[in-house]
């Protein structure tokens, strides 16, 4: 389509949507206190699902969720995506004892499963090529206000309201954009080539649960728990039989193949990079700012508002650099760890001004790499696979999420208590962050070097083709040059 076609009230309301979707990812942390004290009666560890069952149904259906909406269509969706959104947000509102509640985040998760990539493969497709860094820079934005919202309303409603009031008013607010989606969004272009492929879908997504569920329950259950260890084995397992059946069918969900592209190992490993640093900050953020420094949870939820300012004004600024993603990718990356070595230096007499000031380089870095990992992992793969390209890039942010919870949960519990465990879990985060930053620059540099010139886009593919999309002589999205 022309890049005209992405007017502003389209843009407005695939942003809100996608900005909803994320911030029931971090709303729930705020009304843990509430809710272990409510008349449900959780246990510990049906408080852990209630935080963790979004999150895992979320990133587990997301590939196949991306590829549903490029084959019958985006705009369908992601109207269905809001319809199970409000449905598990009204599911839980209503909840009586702790499986219901349990059952409606998992179905608010499988609806945002379909809204994310939804949204960005729309505006990837009526962005055109002029206007697409623009555009992928408002999307990260509205998933960076989306983590703000929810921090901001779980604490409003752990304060002031009830946890209900936080699930009810997303009925409302869903409803909402569906007639904003139905009025502005036009359908985008269906692609007959992609496939769901039952068989593929169930194994990658039975996979992606369970190496899911290892990572995020193995602080709880202990690393070498036979719980945990048969969780990863099992999604190792499922995972080999995915590109196995992958690798020997004609219509696979996706051929494995396509990480053979440099690029798109470079920067799939760059989002999950980003997103790790990230919450393991959002991990013990709060907590520092209420533990230690006695915040109550509003003000937690405003004090959390430098993170915003990076993504809200860098974007932009980075936009304007998009023919060169390579420094800015690495500088983004480099930013975000050496952030969080500085905030691991805070303390209980730490000004607030001082840590706000981390807060910002974290979120600068965040700001100015995320839009380009963003577009290059969608534009790695070939035109009638945008959704799924989406998915793959949200999988690897949610996938790095986990893993940064999980590390930082981990290293804490190691020392006992937040004062003593919060400096040395930042700092192997910052460092982890800093190494897999070098990895991801060589690697995005070594695609640069590997790929040749531009080839004409022709139409897609009859079948989806032995290799990755480089190799196969498809070009990127709208046939422009790839990005370097």
């Amino acid at each position: 389509m022309p890049s005209h076609a992405l007017k502003r009230p389209i843009l407005l309301a695939l942003c809100a949507c996608a900005l909803v979707a994320q911030s029931m990812v971090a709303a729930v942390n705020l009304l843990i206190p509430q809710l272990s004290d409510s008349s449900l009666h959780p246990s510990t560890g049906e408080i852990l699902w209630t935080v963790d069952a979004y999150v895992i149904v979320f990133a587990g259906l997301l590939i196949p969720a991306g590829a549903l909406g490029d084959r019958y269509g985006r705009k369908g969706a992601l109207l269905a995506g809001l319809t199970l959104f409000a449905a598990g947000a009204a599911l839980s509102a209503l909840a009586r004892d702790p499986a219901l509640l349990i059952a409606g985040r998992g179905v608010s998760g499988a609806g945002a499963a379909l809204i994310t990539p939804a949204t960005m493969s729309i505006l990837v497709h009526l962005a055109g090529p002029g206007g697409r860094a623009r555009a992928m820079a408002s999307w990260t934005l509205a998933l960076g206000l989306g983590g703000l919202a929810g921090n901001l309303g779980g604490g409003l409603a752990g304060q002031y309201a009830s946890w209900r009031v936080l699930f009810a008013a997303m009925v409302p607010l869903a409803a909402l954009l569906v007639v904003a989606v139905a009025v502005t969004t036009p359908r985008t272009d269906r692609s007959p080539h992609s496939n769901l492929a039952p068989a593929g879908t169930l194994l990658l997504t039975g996979g992606l649960v369970a190496v899911l569920f290892g990572i995020i329950e193995g602080p709880a259950y202990g690393w070498a728990s036979p719980r945990i260890l048969l969780a990863f084995a099992a999604g190792a397992l499922l995972v080999a039989l995915f590109t196995l059946v992958s690798l020997r069918s004609r219509a696979p969900l996706f051929d494995p193949r396509v990480f053979a592209a440099p690029r798109l190992r470079a920067t799939t490993l760059g989002m999950a990079t980003g997103f790790f640093g990230l919450f393991s900050l959002f991990y013990v953020n709060s907590q520092y700012l209420q533990g230690v420094k006695g915040y109550g949870p509003a003000r937690t939820g405003v004090a959390i508002v430098p993170l915003i300012i990076g993504m809200a004004l860098v974007p932009r600024l980075a936009a304007r650099w998009s023919a060169h993603p390579r420094p800015v990718i690495g500088g983004g990356l480099a930013l975000i760890g050496t952030g969080l070595l500085g905030v691991s230096t805070a303390g209980a007499g730490t000004p607030y001004p001082l840590y706000s000031c981390w807060l910002l380089v974290i979120s600068a870095g965040t700001g100015l790499c995320m839009p380009a990992l963003t577009l290059g992992v969608v534009t790695s793969l070939p035109p009638h696979q945008a959704g799924l390209g989406s998915g793959l890039g949200t999988s690897a942010r949610e996938i790095g999420a986990a893993l940064g919870v999980a590390v930082t949960g981990t290293v804490l519990a190691s020392h006992g208590d937040l004062n003593s465990g919060m400096a040395p879990a930042l700092r192997v985060v910052g460092l982890l962050v800093l190494a897999a930053t070098v990895a991801v620059t060589v690697g995005y540099g070594r695609a640069h070097a590997d790929s040749g010139p531009a080839k004409p886009a022709g139409p897609a593919p009859e079948a989806t083709g032995t290799g990755p999309a480089d190799e196969r002589g498809e070009a990127p999205i709208s046939g422009e040059a790839p990005i370097r």
